[in-house]
């Protein structure tokens, strides 16, 4: 599968992935705590400021987050029509800011790092007798293939707007459940071929 991830260094790759993986919890939980959307403008603005500090190999991967902001201003209009344009506001804001936070994570941390702090979190769950090893794996394979969405459709998207000059929309949705379960199936052919069974 295709990755999100960027082999060009950046600081943020100096960094453990059990840090990022708090410091993403910790600003996920405060973007829901607050709840004033000036504070929350702030945030977002911060949170971009760091993303732009990454460089060029973030930037080109700015795309992704376009969806996002389609989401967000769905968001917008939806409260505006209720009249509580603020609350539409404040959630909008929110998405885009966890959306940046966790796109972050994804260009700087390889898969096998997250793989490693997931394991590391649910090991005293062995004592129990609960497969820690496997839910770790179904966890990270659920990253992963929530980025590798991300870049196939960004390259179905491209390739529709190569031919004829626009986007694809609505009309990608079908090419893309079709590669996302062949995609799925390689990967479960591999694994059952890595286990043995």
């Amino acid at each position: 599968m295709r990755s999100l991830y960027s082999a060009q260094r950046t600081w943020l790759h100096a960094i453990p992935a059990w840090i990022k993986l708090v410091l993403l919890s910790v600003c996920g939980t405060l973007l829901v705590l607050v709840d004033r959307p000036m504070y929350l403008v702030v945030a977002c603005v911060a949170v971009l400021l760091v993303f732009v500090s990454l460089g060029p190999a973030a930037w080109r991967r700015l795309r992704v987050l376009g969806g996002v902001a389609i989401a967000g201003g769905l968001i917008l209009v939806f409260h505006w029509a209720l009249g509580t344009t603020w609350l539409g506001a404040a959630s909008a804001l929110r998405l885009a800011s966890a959306a940046t936070l966790a796109l972050m994570l994804t260009l700087s941390t390889r898969f096998e790092d997250l793989l490693a702090v997931l394991e590391a979190i649910l090991h005293p769950l062995q004592r129990i007798g609960v497969p820690t090893e496997r839910i770790a794996l179904g966890l990270g394979l659920m990253l992963r293939f929530a980025e590798n969405f991300y870049v196939q459709w960004q390259r179905l998207d491209d390739a529709y707007r190569a031919r004829t000059g626009r986007g694809g929309g609505l009309r990608l949705l079908a090419p893309l459940t079709i590669r996302t379960l062949q995609t799925a199936e390689r990967v479960a052919d591999a694994l059952a071929a890595r286990l043995g069974r």
